[in-house]
């Protein structure tokens, strides 16, 4: 895949500004039909796009057709929205006085999308940016590039969206990321990722930079760590398959992913063996090999390390009940055993 360069960075943001000048005077009518056209190409090439995820993403495939399917959804959504929102909208009466409320365009917009969900979000972040009239400066996660380039395709070759309006920018975002977010003509930034790179870009976003005309805006949604509770009056079975379906589906790698279970003491133990019973029976293995496989690998070997040195911790301050180590496979990949700690503090990092 190509990495785009900081000279290129500034290109990107650059078409992107003097596009915005022709398309926010497009109807907004004319925006939404892009989105509904390419709706219905992503559907009729629903699985295409799934495979690739479960290829390039490791996504097993039930997943993967369901990212698909919400990247569709999304399109359908924003562009009926803007069909709500680009109408004139009455504001208070006043006596002797017409008044409407308009919206209108901001400008060039960064979408920074996560490698996880990566039709999904990167489709909605994208679509939202220039069904509202803006331009946008895709940079895809550095792992999942090649679904971004396809929706790119599905605008610029298939639907001739207008040159300029939407710029696809592969790169690192160590090269690039500063780059985008820095430069005087960037409008707003909208990003999903982790807190560590969020607060970045806000702090950046904030400042001031020669020809800058506004305060640029930034739209982050950032991960948390997520919990499932569960009390003496629930139905064990149906809570254990909740926990290990939410704690392993994709490895566990989205925001929504349950990292810690909260049990009360007089089911505890009861609950616990039913967890270790059911992760004990996942399938492991490469996605591409059937729908039968349950969990896949992680990212890429950085995350593989980051998910063993937390193991370690998790050896440190609670019990090892199940998995724990990496899974070798002929074809390679990083693969790990679903992994459950028991008896950990509630203030533990894990």
């Amino acid at each position: 895949v190509s990495q785009a360069t900081p000279e290129l960075a500034d290109r990107a943001v650059r078409e992107a500004a003097n596009a915005f000048d022709h398309w926010k005077r497009i109807p907004y009518t004319e925006r939404a039909r892009y989105l509904f056209h390419a709706a219905k190409i992503m559907r009729e090439r629903k699985h295409e796009f799934s495979a690739l995820m479960v290829y390039e993403a490791g996504k097993p495939w039930v997943e993967a057709d369901a990212d698909t399917a919400e990247a569709i959804d999304f399109m359908e959504f924003y562009g009926r929205e803007m069909l709500r929102l680009g109408k004139p909208h009455p504001t208070h009466p006043e006596p002797n006085h017409e008044t409407e409320l308009h919206y209108i365009p901001l400008g060039v917009g960064v979408v920074i999308p996560p490698w996880n969900f990566p039709c999904a979000i990167m489709t909605g972040m994208t679509t939202a940016t220039i069904v509202t009239g803006n331009t946008a400066v895709l940079k895809p996660a550095s792992a999942t590039p090649v679904i971004a380039a396809w929706l790119a395709e599905i605008f610029v070759d298939e639907l001739h969206l207008p040159a300029g309006v939407l710029n696809f920018l592969p790169g690192p975002g160590g090269a690039v990321g500063d780059v985008l977010v820095d430069h005087p003509l960037t409008r707003f930034i909208a990003f999903t990722g982790s807190k560590e790179v969020g607060i970045r870009i806000n702090q950046r976003a904030a400042a001031v930079h020669p020809g800058q005309k506004w305060l640029k805006r930034t739209i982050l949604e950032m991960g948390g760590k997520d919990s499932i509770i569960v009390d003496e009056t629930a139905d064990l079975d149906e809570a254990a398959a909740g926990i290990v379906s939410a704690a392993f589906g994709y490895s566990g790698q989205k925001c929504s992913a349950c990292s810690r279970a909260i049990i009360a003491a007089p089911v505890y133990d009861a609950l616990l063996q039913k967890i270790v019973e059911r992760t004990q029976k996942l399938d492991v293995g490469d996605p591409a090999l059937g729908p039968g496989i349950e969990m896949g690998p992680v990212i890429d070997e950085k995350a593989l390390k980051k998910h063993l040195e937390y193991i370690e911790i998790g050896k440190g301050e609670g019990r090892l009940v199940a998995g724990g180590e990496r899974v070798a496979r002929p074809e390679g990949g990083y693969f790990l055993q679903p992994t459950v700690v028991a008896d950990l503090d509630p203030r533990a990092r894990l």
